[in-house]
């Protein structure tokens, strides 16, 4: 056997092959591995209608037809806001200073009219109480006076205060202890034309119920009057100084413009910006020249009328405070007295009656000095010497009643047809020459105030009007610029 037999025999003779050979898979061609994901870009957010209208105005804003836009609407704003502001400022101080002249000051002279009319009630009571049955119907009748024009005054402040403040509280309470006086007083006058000596002690109830009482309930709603009126004087003279400020702004934004439009066209005027310019200044002009009128004349009106009228109030008080003491002097006959600092006891009344006469003397010092012409001065001058007059006649009649000499004091008091020379002459003339005084300053401040009234007549309207036609012209003359780029 060859040895190629012998191969093919031992190959013949292998082993069959395995029924479970491996299945292989079918040969897959090579793939490429998957490429990652490409990045995706966001959706922008959804824009708002403002912001793109912001953005479109930014756009127009770098184009010379949209500047002029915005400076003739910025023009316009400011002219108009120029105006409004003007017109909402002098408004408010035409209102402050109308109450000055119609509301406040009238109360407070209507205030100082009850404490007036209270004290001289009080001081005709007690003249009237000294003269017993030789009462004069002068007197009486200038004592029911008193007591008519007190309660109709309470009843005009009383509808011109407000409900529950503390000026309608003080105008109930007098109201209320009104008739109390005047019933005291009635009592005190019946028992002393029967000759009832119980008649003093009445007269001295109704006078320390006037005294500490009434009359200062009537200083307090004096005292708030005035108050009232310095508070409508504070609004009404301060200078506006935003509608001033913001009219130099106006006026300087208007030249600027102006300037602006030379420097690119060449062109001297536009008639447009030259009539807002025009009205702009008329306006602001108008208005520092009425203000100052105005201020001028309210300034004068309280340094020349309200503040003389408050001095001749207080003086005229004084003389009928000292009045009413001297005749309670001897009324009360020694029945009230006060000890002094230095021990020595003097008659409650009479010393009452040295300090009324002492504070009469300052306030008349005080009207002649404020007083500025020769009409108010002359008055003054009047009541002061009859003070003085008066007080060395009540020296004459405070002796005698020192002395003991009753009946010739109360002639020197009162005055009888005998003895013509009394301190009741001397005080008539002081009051007398304080009312005439007093009307004199009360013209002066109305002629002062309704100057400064009239300073602002038609500001508010005229303002307003102007800047309307001024905001009109600042925006004919950018639209005629504008007209040139269509």
């Amino acid at each position: 056997m060859t040895m190629g037999e012998v191969e093919v025999t031992q190959n013949s003779s292998a082993a069959p092959p395995d029924n479970r050979a491996v299945l292989t898979l079918p040969a897959v061609p090579p793939q490429q591995s998957p490429a990652p994901p490409a990045a995706t870009t966001p959706t922008p957010p959804r824009r708002t209608a403002f912001a793109e209208g912001v953005d479109r105005l930014r756009t127009a804003a770098t184009t010379e037809p949209g500047r002029l836009r915005a400076i003739g609407a910025v023009l316009a704003v400011l002219v108009i806001a120029f105006g409004a502001v003007t017109a909402w400022q002098t408004t408010s101080r035409a209102t402050a200073a109308d109450d000055v002249l119609h509301s406040s000051q009238p109360l407070s002279s209507d205030a100082a009219d009850i404490y007036r009319s209270l004290a001289d009630a009080n001081t005709m009571a007690s003249s009237g109480y000294l003269a017993g049955l030789q009462e004069t119907t002068a007197t009486r009748s200038r004592y029911e006076t008193d007591i008519r024009t007190a309660a109709a005054k309470l009843v005009t402040a009383a509808a011109n205060s407000d409900p529950g403040s503390p000026s309608a509280a003080t105008i109930a309470k007098l109201n209320e202890l009104l008739p109390r006086y005047k019933g005291l007083v009635e009592s005190a006058r019946a028992n002393n034309r029967q000759g009832f000596p119980v008649g003093g002690a009445y007269l001295r109830t109704a006078n320390d119920t006037m005294q500490n009482q009434m009359l200062p309930a009537a200083e307090d709603l004096y005292q708030k009057e005035n108050e009232r009126l310095r508070s409508d004087y504070a609004d009404a003279t301060p200078y506006p100084w935003a509608a001033i400020a913001l009219g130099v702004v106006a006026l300087a934004a208007l030249a600027w413009a102006q300037r602006r439009n030379y420097h690119r066209t060449n062109r001297v005027l536009n008639h447009g910006l030259v009539a807002a310019t025009t009205a702009t200044f008329i306006v602001l002009a108008w208005l520092l020249a009425g203000h100052t009128l105005a201020r001028a004349g309210l300034n004068g009106s309280y340094a020349h009328g309200v503040r003389s009228l408050n001095v001749l109030h207080d003086a005229r008080i004084a003389s009928l405070k000292a009045r009413s003491d001297e005749n309670l002097t001897l009324v009360s006959r020694g029945a009230e007295t006060k000890t002094l600092k230095d021990g020595t006891v003097m008659d409650a009344y009479d010393w009452a009656y040295d300090q009324e006469i002492g504070k009469l003397a300052k306030t008349l010092t005080g009207a002649g000095a404020l007083a500025d012409d020769a009409a108010g001065r002359k008055p003054v001058q009047v009541a002061n010497q009859s003070m003085k007059v008066w007080k060395s006649r009540h020296e004459l009649a405070r002796q005698a009643n020192d002395s003991g000499d009753y009946q010739k004091a109360r002639d020197r008091v009162i005055g009888t047809s005998a003895q013509a020379q009394s301190t009741g002459e001397c005080f008539d003339s002081v009051d007398a020459s304080l009312a005439s005084a007093l009307t004199h300053e009360t013209d002066e401040f109305k002629q002062a105030a309704g100057d400064g009234l009239g300073a602002m007549t038609g500001l508010p309207e005229g303002s307003a009007a102007l800047a309307v036609l001024g905001a009109a012209g600042a925006v004919l003359g950018i639209g005629r610029r504008l007209s040139e780029y269509r």
